[in-house]
């Protein structure tokens, strides 16, 4: 199977697709600002108190800048010119800033779109711009693709051996290799990870849920009884409101169900690193799959958190990409989205209390998380590595490695996951400049 890209990567859109961009980025703005839902994973616990009014909103979008700066700029621009297709670090890390920065409820969706245009109208001409250069970094990052598609298989694998051991993990390294393989001799045209990655999570799951109902055997067997939520807990009570305050806005939540779903449905926006570049080849189906498989590293995460906190994700447990990718148009899209949505809101307490009482299912999607963080991370750092070669060689390696050494010994003021894509995008910028003084020569082909 091919992973190398059209060298004339487009980011050319149709006239339903730029308003679709800003009337979604409009809309993630407002909800931001009503902090019923961020992206952000990590700026969602800190808007209880925003939310109960401990905390200003001048605070609180200092904090969500700071969180997401460096995936906006060091991952989501990078990621989007090297593959032509939209991912969320671009579009909804910044209208969760813009919207939580904007002081009036009207200006948040002004904001908003102000900034879904600036995408749809300037990327391309950035792209164009950026292609017509002496050193087209935007070409060469195109070598990504490669490492992040075959690396980011493995992420079942770290998930079993740090959860359940060597044995486990050497077990699911063997099959998963074993599949990868056969699907390479078989299904030429297939993406080759796609099998090995849902027989990898299906074991992680499996395992995990035999281990839940072997102590829960075990316990009733020894006489211990499950615990009970009393009903004047705390925990149980913030659960309860904030459950209540999400349901509240059901219909704005569909709404946004629907927009996102329907963005997916126009093959323009990937949900991953890996996604991005199986959109840009046509790989639909494929890129599908790996969406769904991250599903479950991050329904309890963004269950628990929006249950502490009262504010949702944008895009919910992330089931809208997967769908999206497979609807076969827009309307239908919609409409499915909006049901997904309404679906997991009205099921949130459920699954909250279903997590709790599967301890070692939780655990998982924790190991998936992490596994996934660090499949990219080398993925990302050894294609960016990859990208440097191809636009100058070893002074490109030196460049660009430099640069990501640079920011590790700071202390990582850029995102170790996004450090590397803004090393070459800054290394590509330093030899094009050098070109010009008539101190480097770019390398050919």
């Amino acid at each position: 199977m091919s992973t190398t890209l059209a060298a004339g990567t487009s980011l050319d859109f149709s006239l339903a697709q730029q308003l679709t961009v800003i009337a979604l980025c409009a809309l993630t703005a407002y909800i931001s600002h009503m902090a019923l839902a961020v992206f952000n994973d990590g700026v969602r616990p800190f808007l209880l108190d925003f939310i109960q009014g401990r905390t200003t909103r001048s605070a609180t979008t200092a904090v969500s800048f700071g969180l997401s700066a460096g995936f906006i700029f060091g991952l989501g621009a990078p990621m989007a010119l090297s593959t032509g297709v939209l991912n969320p670090w671009l579009l909804f890390l910044p209208t969760d800033i813009l919207g939580m920065l904007s002081p009036k409820k009207w200006l948040a969706p002004i904001h908003g779109g102000a900034w879904g245009a600036v995408v749809v109208f300037g990327l391309n001409g950035a792209n164009n711009v950026a292609h017509d250069l002496p050193v087209d970094f935007i070409t060469a990052m195109q070598q990504m693709s490669t490492p992040i598609l075959f690396l980011f298989t493995l992420f079942p694998v770290l998930a079993i051996t740090k959860q359940f051991g060597r044995k486990w993990g050497g077990i699911a390294g063997v099959l998963e290799f074993a599949l990868v393989v056969m699907t390479m001799k078989l299904w030429p045209n297939m993406f080759a990870g796609a099998l090995a990655m849902a027989v990898g999570v299906l074991m992680l799951i499996g395992l995990a849920v035999a281990k839940d109902l072997a102590q829960r055997k075990a316990d009733r067997a020894a006489g211990v009884s499950e615990p009970v939520i009393e009903g004047d807990d705390p925990m149980a009570s913030l659960f309860s409101a904030s459950a209540a305050r999400l349901r509240r806005y059901l219909p704005l939540f569909m709404v946004l169900g629907a927009g996102v779903c329907v963005l997916a449905q126009m093959h323009i926006f990937g949900g991953g690193e890996a996604t991005s570049f199986l959109i840009a080849k046509g790989q639909y189906s494929e890129a599908a799959q790996v969406d769904f498989y991250r599903v479950f590293g991050f329904i309890p995460l963004i269950a628990t958190t929006a249950l502490a906190s009262g504010a949702y994700g944008i895009a919910g447990f992330t089931l809208v990409y997967p769908i999206g990718y497979l609807m076969p148009n827009p309307f239908l899209a919609a409409i499915v989205g909006a049901l997904v949505f309404a679906a997991e809101v009205l099921a949130l307490s459920y699954i909250g209390k279903l997590l709790g009482r599967l301890p070692s299912v939780r655990d998982s999607s924790e190991h998936l998380r992490s596994a996934i963080s660090e499949t990219l991370q080398l993925a990302i750092l050894f294609g960016s590595l990859m990208a440097a070669n191809a636009m100058g060689g070893g002074l490109g390696i030196l460049v660009v490695g430099g640069l990501y050494l640079l920011n590790e010994a700071m202390g990582r003021p850029v995102v170790r996951m996004a450090a590397a894509p803004a090393a070459v995008i800054v290394g590509g910028i330093l030899l094009n400049l050098l070109y010009w003084m008539d101190l480097f020569t770019p390398i050919k082909g």
